[in-house]
């Protein structure tokens, strides 16, 4: 393999864009992409790789590419002549009180509120009646508000708390102890934890997880060896006593560790991919206790929901691929023993426990359905939700005797409302006075046929009296993988693109979780290609039946929604007028080799399984299957510099690929994010400024030179 450094001269040299043949195309001057002669031989095949030194996030030549970048895409976006109106507009309606659902932890009750544009959501507190007071507030950690709170743990009691931070939208965590009623710091902050939350046990410390600090960049250099280590209060971190995930036996990449309601039992879970996992459970009342394995493979996916005393409820999809929950002793949990407690349904189930009741939450083609069950097994009730759309957080304490739940839809703002468990009844907690009428607004559940014959439900939401002509400006968002399910919420976002006209429709493709296991495996590894084309049937299905055509239809997704993105657009260029993939995976031949990207081979397999695998990643990989003369749809790639989950490399290298390939005059642009990471934690501010250009060139690109809906304009400007 032979390697060659581009020099920062060649990086920052400008080239002229080809897309002037339009009047009222805004002229684009794209950053020449240096290459490399980098070659990688899978299978006898050679694959060429030019632009792997933008894979180097640390180099000076990657931070001059980025810049050069960045000052073409502003430079464009700057010209677009609605864009600080939909900036204005997304204020407006972003500007009103959101509030969490409480929780109660000792004497005081939580809840998380967000005045309206404060870059991070407060945490505020109150004691029986008295006026809330904040505990504490993000928007304090940094200046800029790009560190964010990423996880907050109070003991049982309720006297210690433990908050977790982000810095840069980083997955790498820092954890800080405080004292509950006083709010004073208790210790030194731990350091370098990672996909792991914190698990107390009892007042004495907790359980968390974490890597080896990788060599190189620990935004990208891979990380694959999660450890559990339990740490005393009042100790150094450096004395934290390694619990699991130390020797080559127990290797794995992802392995975390919790400690029962009860303080009964440390159950830890190890997973070599993102499904699948064993599962172990120890005794923490026997001081010479083992751990004990419940599950000693990773064919299913198991978790303890609840005990009573050695009775343990595990929730799983083994031989159950729309999950049931069982019960089993704990001194023989193997799975020859576990006696069905609430059976599988035809519908995926997501129980939860609260007031010394069992909640299930069944997804009914996407749409929430709650039973509530007794601690025999018995039925009380279904739980008659406000209307169709998402219901959660149904649970609590062992001795709650009421709780908060939310629900919401695509065109319903979220709510709380206050659940009684004894009699069921609720009444309306909490409802946001927002500048938004879902009157106005509708949801359409529809079901197409995909390209084998595969029925697909979608969900399309508009205004109502739309009129289906093919020329309303339509977003169509996908994500399609990791059985993550998409269930109706609302989205500030997505209600200014409504309130302009727009549609939103969301199909929930194969490879989700809105159909159990059977509906992920439906879109893994060799059956990927199911998910590309439940895609481009809904596009196909949106234009036949005049919803929006080829002009006015852009397709979204992120993270594997960015790969749905580029797959498709590489697939049927012809489809979409706008393509927005946002920190997508983007080189399925190398995406295992950054940070924890093995533990996606589950979905994807990697290119070095085999050669049908390699073959198989190669023909839909966007990267390498941009061609030379193809026209591509106006393209915005959006990315963090700080992504350590999806590395930027991933989109650099598309955006590359398109600027050189590009035939027709559509701008091929990248928009990168500096300190931000994939998504979590980024501030209000960011996020405006983000949607602000998405739409913006979006509409721009739909042939708008100024906004459909221009009533709203007047409204806030008088």
């Amino acid at each position: 393999m032979k390697k060659l450094l581009p020099s920062l001269l060649a990086i920052i040299l400008f080239s002229s864009c080809k897309n002037e043949s339009k009047p009222e195309a805004i002229p684009v001057n794209y950053p020449q992409t240096a290459k490399v002669d980098t070659v990688d031989t899978y299978f006898g095949t050679e694959v060429k790789d030019p632009y792997r030194w933008l894979e180097d996030d640390r180099s000076e030549a990657t931070e001059a590419w980025v810049k050069a970048q960045n000052k073409t895409t502003f430079g464009y976006l700057e010209n677009i002549p609605f864009r600080n109106d939909l900036k204005k507009r997304l204020e407006q309606l972003w500007n009103y009180e959101k509030l969490g659902s409480p929780r109660k932890h000792g004497d005081y009750t939580y809840f998380y509120k967000n005045d309206g544009l404060q870059n991070q959501y407060v945490v505020y507190r109150a004691k029986d009646d008295a006026e809330p007071e904040v505990f504490l507030d993000p928007n304090t950690f940094s200046e800029d508000g790009t560190t964010s709170l990423a996880g907050l743990t109070f003991t049982k009691d309720g006297s210690l708390a433990s908050y977790l931070i982000s810095e840069g939208g980083s997955d790498w965590r820092k954890a800080i102890v405080l004292d509950a009623e006083t709010k004073e710091i208790k210790e030194d902050t731990l350091v370098d934890i990672k996909f792991s939350g914190v698990s107390w046990k009892g007042n004495e410390g907790f359980y968390y997880s974490s890597y080896d600090k990788p060599k190189g960049s620990e935004l990208s250099a891979k990380t694959d060896q999660h450890k559990v280590y339990y740490h005393k209060l009042g100790t150094p971190q450096k004395n934290d006593q390694l619990i699991y995930g130390g020797t080559p036996l127990e290797k794995h990449r992802y392995v975390g560790a919790s400690v029962t309601e009860d303080n009964r039992y440390l159950v830890i879970s190890a997973s070599v991919s993102t499904s699948g996992n064993k599962l172990f459970i120890k005794d923490l009342e026997d001081p010479n206790g083992l751990l004990i394995p419940i599950v000693e493979d990773t064919d299913s996916d198991n978790y303890i929901l609840e005990n009573v005393g050695s009775k343990l409820y595990i929730v799983t999809d083994r031989n159950a691929p729309n999950k049931k929950v069982v019960t089993v002793d704990a001194n023989h949990p193997e799975p020859e023993h576990w006696v069905d407690f609430i059976p599988e349904t035809e519908n995926v189930l997501s129980p939860s426990t609260g007031g010394g009741y069992f909640f299930t939450e069944y997804m009914v083609d996407a749409i929430s359905k709650v039973l509530q069950y007794d601690y025999d097994g018995n039925l009380v009730r279904e739980v008659k939700l406000p209307g169709v759309g998402t219901a959660s957080g149904f649970g609590g304490e062992k001795e709650d005797k009421e709780f908060y739940f939310s629900f919401t839809n695509y065109n319903t703002p979220g709510s709380i409302f206050k659940y009684d468990v004894e009699t069921g009844n609720y009444e309306l907690y909490w409802k946001p006075e927002i500048d938004f009428d879902p009157s106005d607004y509708e949801s359409k559940q529809v079901f197409y046929t995909s390209k084998d014959g595969s029925k697909i439900p979608m969900i399309i939401t508009y205004k109502k009296g739309i009129e289906l002509n093919g020329k309303n400006p339509t977003i169509l968002y996908g994500y399609g993988g990791f059985n993550i399910s998409l269930t109706p919420s609302f989205s500030i976002t997505n209600a200014v693109w409504m309130e302009q006209g727009g549609i939103y429709a969301v199909p929930n493709l194969r490879g989700g979780g809105e159909y159990g296991k059977k509906w992920h495996d439906a879109g893994i590894k060799t059956k990927k290609q199911n998910v590309f084309d439940d895609f481009i049937a809904a596009a196909e299905y949106l234009i036949e039946n005049k919803y929006t055509s080829k002009k006015y239809l852009a397709i979204r997704g992120g993270s594997n929604g960015g790969l749905l993105v580029g797959a498709t657009m590489t697939q049927r260029p012809d489809l979409m007028q706008v393509a927005l993939p946002a920190v997508g995976v983007m080189d399925m031949l190398r995406y295992h080799t950054f940070t924890a990207g093995a533990g996606w081979a589950y979905d994807y397999g990697t290119a070095e399984d085999n050669k049908e695998m390699f073959e198989y990643l190669k023909g839909y990989s966007p990267v390498h299957n941009v061609k030379e003369g193809t026209t591509y749809p106006a393209t915005l790639v959006t990315t963090g510099d700080h992504d350590d989950r999806v590395v930027p490399a991933h989109s650099f290298k598309f955006a590359a690929e398109l600027q050189e390939k590009q035939a027709g005059d559509n701008p091929t642009l990248i928009r990168i994010e500096t300190n931000a990471g994939h998504g979590a934690g980024t501030p209000v501010s960011k996020t405006i400024e983000q949607y602000a250009d998405i739409f913006g060139f979006t509409l721009y690109n739909m042939g708008y030179t100024k906004l459909p809906n221009q009533s709203v304009l007047k409204e806030f400007k008088e």
